[in-house]
């Protein structure tokens, strides 16, 4: 009797994983394509930081000039309710003035430094022009007028009702919501965001990175429907690099250990592969040189956000196998 029940229980996991197997490599079988209208091989993070001042419409234009596939911006809401895009919520770093948007009127926004350090690159600074027209604060509502059709990537970054509600009103007012990509790590704010305009395209907050981790090492896959388009991610291997050349750097909050982790279990070109049949599509972030350019492409990420456009337009274009 024992015996039977062994043999039943082997039958049983091994029929799960050849199904688990099967689905995975063709999950077409089980879910309908999603139907995107932009596919992004290169985009322009905050614009380009590293070639002009971050987030502004400056940034912007020249990036598209470039070619660039995508911009990817971050959003907050000021005293007076306007949705501006800005990385931070204090502005000591980007303008030295210690205040917070969310205590300001839009109008009384200081300028950008004319000098900005890099997050994602560590002990680099974007040095420009200092004309106080480029160092403006920019309104998510005029980038939307500028760049109709133009794919763009939005970080929701304060867990607010208002400027969730606000955003989602620009992007219908707009006709953005196949052409907007939007969300946040957090999930309680994308959460909020799929509540509030499903017809978005979503991002995987950083517990639904955990879930899709998961569902992926226990076969479960293949079979659980997605609702997010847009799998975002750092390169952990690339942060590790970078750790060696300046170990106090302020982007890197974990040990290596954590990183590898990371890396071992979710950079795999198998998932970004399953990803892809199901319509998904995978950005691999802050990516600034070839090497990691090259690496990101080989895993099969979709795309590549950078703080340098033009850096990556070359290598696309002196690396045709990647376009």
């Amino acid at each position: 009797m024992c015996s039977i029940v062994i043999m039943m229980f082997f039958a049983i996991l091994g029929g799960y994983v050849l199904t688990s197997v099967l689905f995975f490599k063709y999950p077409n079988f089980i879910h309908k394509r999603k139907q995107l209208k932009f596919k992004c091989r290169h985009i322009s993070h905050r614009g380009g930081a590293g070639e002009n001042y971050e987030n502004t419409m400056i940034a912007f234009q020249r990036a598209l000039e470039l070619g660039t596939d995508m911009l990817e911006l971050d959003c907050h809401i000021t005293r007076d309710g306007h949705v501006v895009v800005s990385h931070d919520h204090n502005l000591m770093r980007s303008t030295g003035s210690d205040s917070d948007i969310s205590q300001l009127n839009y109008n009384d926004m200081p300028l950008l430094k004319p000098e900005l350090p890099l997050d994602f690159d560590p002990g680099k600074t974007f040095v420009g022009s200092g004309k106080p027209e480029e160092r403006r604060f920019t309104l998510l509502e005029d980038v939307f007028k500028k760049f109709p059709e133009v794919p763009i990537n939005i970080d929701i970054k304060v867990d607010n009702d208002l400027l969730i509600k606000k955003v989602s009103n620009l992007i219908t007012k707009y006709n953005r919501e196949e052409y907007t990509v939007w969300g946040n790590f957090n999930d309680i704010v994308t959460r909020k965001c799929y509540a509030e305009n499903p017809r978005v395209n979503l991002l995987f907050s950083m517990r639904q990175v955990v879930y899709l981790v998961l569902l992926m090492y226990s076969g479960l896959l293949p079979f659980v429907p997605l609702k997010e388009t847009h799998l975002e991610v750092f390169l952990p291997s690339i942060y590790l690099s970078r750790r060696k050349t300046n170990p106090n750097a302020a982007f890197l909050p974990f040990h290596s250990f954590l990183a590898r982790t990371v890396d071992c279990l979710l950079m795999k070109k198998s998932l970004f592969e399953h990803l892809s049949k199901r319509g998904i599509q995978t950005y691999l972030w802050v990516l600034n040189d070839d090497d990691e350019f090259r690496k990101a492409f080989e895993l099969g990420a979709t795309g590549v956000m950078t703080d340098y456009p033009s850096r990556l337009k070359r290598f696309l274009m002196e690396n045709p196998q990647y376009q």
